[in-house]
């Protein structure tokens, strides 16, 4: 999409579509209040009101959309009038509409665009790759906006914030393509290859490990969990940017369960179609490393995925296994279907070759996750409080909370096995603080969070105008939040 951002005001713009977002109980112009019959409008948050001035006004169109209380907005509500003005852009079968950008003392105008842009793009999303009829309202596209600012000195900072929310858009789109793709097409080697075009496009060092490779470096965990496909697993390594002695790297991981039967402990079938997006977290990572490539943000980043399909047949690992992960600890496998933490395992010791100052690893790891937060909250899981403070901040600021749990040492003891160093789980109490415990038995004393995105990866009643049915993207918008915030503390 193509945006520019101008001074002035879009009610006295010719455009095809003007939209105007106002605060519930703001006083209208007189020409607009002429054009409505009274209380037709409030501003309630999302309440819309479609205008044709004829003359009264430049616009051929005019659209209302409420903020609510303008006490209360925040850039989230910014990102879903956005994404509500742009969804009538295309119902209109318009190429392109112009927004004021609201701002308050809590939003200011660099923060209002961005989040403006980002729930444009987001509204705008389908997945409709695999349909051969598409109809012309679907192929249909929005391709240009122009925005408006009220203060001609916010322009220079808000075309660079319309810049970021572009290239975050561009990120969430990318993992809502992969969680969306379907198993038989996003396989492990597929992510592999998408790995390998962004290190083409951004300049980013890439390696994939194939099974050969994988045996020779002792990744124990991810080929247990993959030996009963036909699909081979891959770890995949992404690079952007170099380290420093004063600024270590920083290790995106990301679970790639490209799809999930349960192995030998099967699932139900009900829903199981879904678990193509048992691969969100990986999906997640390339789309925040797509933001970072389109960014350059100055930071060395490493993204490390473990990618597997986890199959049930005559070769795949069973209950009663023992394994020996990446860092030479044996796991006592109690539960197939509880494989997304042993691949994190080999990831996480991997990382740890970076001495990293920070590994944040997100993954759809728990259904006691879905159960404790439901699909609103990531749950997140530290040894590092600054690191999980930092984290938390990005996620309020980005608008994909999460909320802290406990890692206390009972939790840990809960895991040793009687046979095997550790096992893989531990009974049904706790379950999402039993698998992180697991799995910071491989991170060491290096800072780490864990990002447990089962609630939040999908969704089949969207709760915010920028979602449709199916893969979120969540995550990627709160790593670009994070990786900014480190910028700006090593600036």
């Amino acid at each position: 999409m193509e945006i520019s951002v101008y001074h002035g005001g879009v009610e006295r713009e010719s455009a095809p579509l003007a939209v105007l977002p106002l605060w519930e109980g703001e006083a209208l112009s007189s020409e607009i209040a002429a054009l409505l019959e009274a209380d037709d409008f409030q501003g309630k948050f999302k309440q819309s009101a479609l205008i044709y001035p004829r003359d009264a006004l430049p616009a051929r169109r005019l659209l209302l959309l409420g903020l609510g209380r303008r006490a209360t907005m925040t850039s989230d509500t910014v990102r879903q009038v956005g994404a509500l003005a742009a969804q009538k852009a295309h119902e209109l079968q318009l190429t392109g509409f112009a927004s004021n950008v609201p701002t308050t003392d809590a939003v200011p105008a660099a923060t209002a665009a961005q989040a403006l842009v980002e729930g444009a793009l987001a509204g705008l999303y389908r997945f409709l790759e695999h349909k051969s009829d598409r109809t012309p309202e679907q192929t249909h596209q929005v391709t240009h906006l122009r925005l408006f600012v009220a203060d001609a000195d916010d322009v220079p900072s808000v075309q660079a914030s319309v810049d970021r929310g572009l290239a975050v858009a561009h990120g969430v789109t990318l993992a809502r393509d992969l969680a969306n793709g379907p198993g038989n097409i996003v396989t492990p080697a597929y992510l592999g290859d998408v790995a390998q075009t962004l290190g083409a496009r951004f300049g980013m060092r890439v390696t994939v490990l194939g099974p050969e490779e994988l045996a020779q470096q002792g990744f124990g965990g991810l080929l247990a969990v993959g030996k009963g496909s036909a699909q081979s697993p891959r770890f995949i390594i992404l690079e952007h940017g170099s380290a420093t002695a004063q600024h270590p790297p920083i290790c995106l991981v990301g679970k790639g369960i490209t799809f999930d039967t349960g192995g030998i402990s099967i699932k139900p079938s009900e829903n199981l179609d879904q678990m193509k997006m048992d691969m969100s977290g990986a999906a997640a990572v390339l789309g925040a490393m797509h933001a970072v490539g389109e960014l350059d943000l100055p930071l060395h980043v490493v993204a490390l995925i473990s990618a597997a399909e986890n199959m049930p047949s005559g070769t795949a690992y069973k209950p009663g296994d023992i394994i020996t992960t990446l860092s030479g600890k044996t796991v006592e496998v109690l539960n197939t279907d509880a494989e997304g933490r042993i691949v994190l395992a080999d990831a996480l010791f991997y990382a740890r070759r970076y001495q990293p100052q920070a590994i944040v690893d997100l993954a759809t790891l728990t259904g006691a996750m879905m159960v404790a937060l439901g699909p609103h909250a990531i749950g997140l899981f530290s040894n590092n409080q600054p690191l999980a403070d930092r984290v938390l901040r990005a996620g309020q600021t980005s608008a994909e909370r999460a909320w802290q749990f406990p890692l206390w040492d009972e939790y840990h003891e809960m895991m040793q096995s009687t046979i095997a160093d550790l096992k893989n789980v531990a009974g049904r109490y706790g379950g999402a603080i039993l698998a992180a415990a697991f799995l910071a038995a491989f991170v060491g004393n290096y800072p780490w969070v864990h990002l447990d995105i089962a609630g939040t990866a999908w969704t089949d009643k969207p709760s915010r105008a920028y979602l449709t049915p199916g893969a979120t993207g969540v995550g990627v918008r709160l790593l670009t939040q994070m990786l900014q915030d480190f910028c700006a503390a090593q600036s």
